[in-house]
């Protein structure tokens, strides 16, 4: 890892100019493990120019939104090459979204296609763009590959498409096949570092989603931060525990694989066991994911020391840490898991533990260090007026660097209030200490983190405030010893009506992710408020 403060610029300021250049170099190189199959740049190259092909015969440009619904599967890297081909925009979006939350992203992305698997547009999707919401005039199904869910093979079936939408919709298989109507190639789309390569969606002050803009140059900037910490050298693969639609799997699987020429390897979605048979056939040599995940792997029945033995780097964002928690995982995957801090608005890392170096832990709190600053990054701890604290003071954690983001999508007022004087306010607390090591300690927000996915209590109480018996709602994080913390929720009932609190958690599963839905919920006669009638979150925490 290079030292604090040196000064590396990236080689590539544009995410085609690195494939390109990664594809001259071998393009024979494999980057894609997933199950029995493998893909070298050249086939990456050839099934993204096809889907490029398919997407600019439906008028898809530069600057256009190309939104894609898919698992951690190879489409997911050929459709978001095939976008940035054209100079579109991608949109990663969460499978486990709902109707109603892909909704919302299709319609504030305005995106004018959606790549998705069979399964998710069937189930999710179908209903969504029959609707009419959003701008989709083009949907591209994956291709029906064999995948393994649950140690099982299974092959997605034909996949029949309502006659309102025939024309609108077909398989990756067909579409890319298609040519142009007039017969020609589709014309590349000039981008540079400053223009926009994607929409990943957080949450914010208001709770309601916000699209962090990652530039070309932001991404290409923090791959290679994932070069310096990760020490890949090309054919040495990466274990895809991450996420793909999250910007860790983004930028520390997928980019970092095709800058690298390092192959991914790609398991569908997140099973311990299904992880541990892709460890033993691929032998990755790094991985980054939610300490969750981790834990999961690390205490699958069937591992033994062997099978991690090949993982040289392994590093956990998205949660701190405990101590205790990374003894223990270092004993059992015989390599040390490195800490490291960022967020989808600085495009992955701004601080990481140095590979290599252990994380102090901090004598008073019991923390376990988020690292240094990565190269070329300023990090400041302010009080409210945003002025500079000493070393060992709490206070607001504020960075600014080349992989930060401009600021939100369409939401200028957002941007000013998180995006201020040039410095990004992380609204998270934390201290520095003497030799320059930085440390998370809360949250200035309400902001949830349950096993690395961030949880805005106001769209749990939005849900739960459309059932007929809720009066009041009120969502709070509690500490959990294998989330990091899980949602809970507290209501009170209009007058006359009952409900049980199953009854309600089975309700915001209908309408909310899997890792968003409230696992409790308590039924009080009263809330606890301030003498304005706010609601008192700090007392249904018990603090």
């Amino acid at each position: 890892m290079l030292p604090l403060g040196q000064h590396l610029r990236p080689p590539h300021h544009t995410v085609p100019q690195m494939c390109a250049s990664a594809l001259a170099a071998d393009p024979d190189a494999v980057v894609i493990h997933a199950f029995d199959r493998t893909w070298t740049y050249a086939e990456v190259d050839a099934e993204a120019h096809r889907l490029a092909r398919a997407l600019a015969g439906a008028g898809v440009a530069a600057g256009d939104r190309v939104a894609l619904f898919v698992q951690n599967d190879p489409i997911f890297v050929t459709g978001l090459l095939a976008a940035w081909k054209l100079g579109a925009i991608g949109v990663p979006i969460n499978p486990m979204n709902t109707g109603r939350e892909l909704a919302f992203q299709l319609e504030d992305s305005a995106a004018v296609a959606l790549i998705a698997l069979p399964g998710l547009w069937t189930q999710v999707a179908q209903q969504v763009v029959a609707d009419g919401i959003g701008d989709v005039r083009l949907v591209i199904l994956a291709p029906h590959t064999a995948w393994r869910q649950d140690g099982e093979q299974f092959e997605t079936s034909s996949v029949p498409v309502p006659p309102e939408l025939l024309g609108r919709v077909g398989s990756a298989e067909v579409v890319s096949a298609d040519t142009l109507p007039d017969g020609s190639d589709y014309t590349p789309g000039a981008v540079c570092a400053d223009d926009v390569a994607l929409l990943t969606y957080t949450s914010g002050t208001t709770g309601r989603p916000k699209g962090a803009m990652n530039t070309h140059g932001n991404l290409t900037f923090n791959a290679e931060t994932y070069v310096q910490m990760s020490a890949l050298q090309p054919g040495e693969p990466i274990l895809a525990i991450a996420p793909l639609f999250h910007i860790t799997g983004m930028v520390g699987h997928v980019l970092l694989g095709l800058r690298v020429g390092a192959p991914i390897v790609l398991s569908h979605r997140f099973h311990p066991q299904v992880m541990l048979e892709s460890i033993r056939h691929s032998r990755p040599v790094f991985t980054i994911g939610a300490i969750t995940a981790l834990m999961a792997l690390a205490d699958c029945p069937a591992a033994t020391a062997a099978d991690f033995a090949s993982l040289r780097t392994i590093y956990s964002g998205g949660a701190p840490i405990a101590p205790a928690l990374a003894d223990r995982l270092e004993g059992i995957f015989g390599t040390y898991v490195h800490n490291v801090y960022g967020m989808s608005e600085t495009s992955s890392p701004t601080h990481l533990v140095p590979r290599g170096q252990r994380a102090p832990v901090d004598p008073v709190s019991g923390a376990l260090s988020v690292g240094r600053p990565v190269y070329d990054t300023q990090v400041r701890i302010a009080d409210e007026q945003r002025a500079d604290v000493q070393a060992g003071t709490y206070g607001e954690i504020l960075v600014r660097g080349p992989q930060v983001t401009p600021g939100y999508w369409n939401r200028p007022d957002a941007t000013a209030e998180s995006f201020a004087d040039g410095w990004l306010r992380t609204g998270d607390i934390g201290f520095v200490d003497a030799d320059g090591w930085y440390y998370l300690v809360d949250r200035k927000k309400d902001m949830i983190n349950a096993s690395g996915y961030k949880v805005w209590p106001r769209e749990v109480e939005d849900v739960l405030y459309t059932h007929p018996a809720v009066a009041e709602a009120a969502v709070v994080g509690a500490a959990d010893a294998y989330r990091g913390e899980t949602v809970i929720a507290f209501v009170t009932l209009h007058e006359g009506r009952t409900v049980n609190p199953s009854e309600l958690i089975d309700f915001c599963k209908a309408d909310l992710a899997a890792y968003k839905y409230p696992r409790s919920i308590e039924i009080l006669d009263e809330m606890p408020k301030t003498a304005t009638g706010k609601i008192l979150r700090r007392k249904l925490r018990g603090t």
